[in-house]
This record gives C-alpha cells, structure tokens and sequence, in this order.
C-alpha cells in the first residue's frame, strides 16, 4: 500500500486559534475564544528572545475548572505550556502524528520564518487522509 504523501500545511486551520497576551485572565482568555470561535489560544511573545506558549480550551478545563480555581484570578500565564512544541508546514502528517503521541500533545501551532499559519491537531490529520477513491 502507498501512504500518499500529506503534508501538515494541508491537514492544519489557519482559524481554530487566536494570539492572546499572557496577562490576561483566564475569564478574559474564555471570552477571546468565544469571540472567535476558537479551542486554542497561543500566548504571545514578551519580546523577540521569547517563545510562544499555548493554552487548550482543555487546558482552562483541568487547570482551573476541576480545581475550583476562579477564572478571575488566574492568568493564562500560569497555565499556559511554554515553551510550545510547533510543527513545520512542509512536514509529514504521519511524522506529525507521531511527534504528537511521543510528547502527549494534541495540537500545535504551525510555524514558518516566525509566522504562525495555524494549529493542526489529530482531527484534521485524519481528516486530511481522506483518499480520493478514483486513485
């Protein structure tokens, strides 16, 4: 069998996250991905030296909500995973996939010359193995 070869930029969503400030409280992180329909926020960086963080909706939901923590009182800072692992948007979706079993994540931002061009996560890796039953 032939694995058609899928890259990560075909599996990702340039809209399923939104930039956020570290600053903010994880009520004000809440509003933002409503706002925008979102699951994931990544945090931005303080300066050029710095690197990028990453908070999952799930993230809000383990961290906060199951240790009865007020959303009010917290920031995304401290619940953030930082430094985020990112993916490049030429690489394999299996070689993906097996990064992301490797280090217990589920999603990642796709970054190319310091630009991030979305998140790709499992679902849309295996949305994107959908063959094209004509082949």
């Amino acid at each position: 069998m032939n694995h058609k070869f899928i890259q990560v930029k075909q599996a990702m969503n340039e809209k399923a996250f939104q930039i956020a400030e570290g600053m903010l409280t994880v009520a004000d992180g809440i509003k933002l991905a409503r706002e925008h329909n979102v699951s994931v926020l990544i945090i931005n960086k303080r300066n050029k030296n710095d690197e990028y963080g990453i908070v999952l909706l799930a993230d809000i939901a383990k961290q906060v909500i199951v240790r009865n923590r007020s959303p009010e009182r917290v920031n995304l800072y401290e619940i953030m995973s930082k430094p985020v692992l990112s993916v490049s948007p030429n690489m394999d979706v299996r070689y993906c996939a097996r990064m992301f079993e490797r280090f217990g994540i589920h999603a990642a931002p796709v970054i190319e010359n310091e630009k991030i061009l979305g998140i790709v996560d499992y679902t849309h890796m295996v949305l994107a193995q959908v063959v094209d039953e004509k082949s």
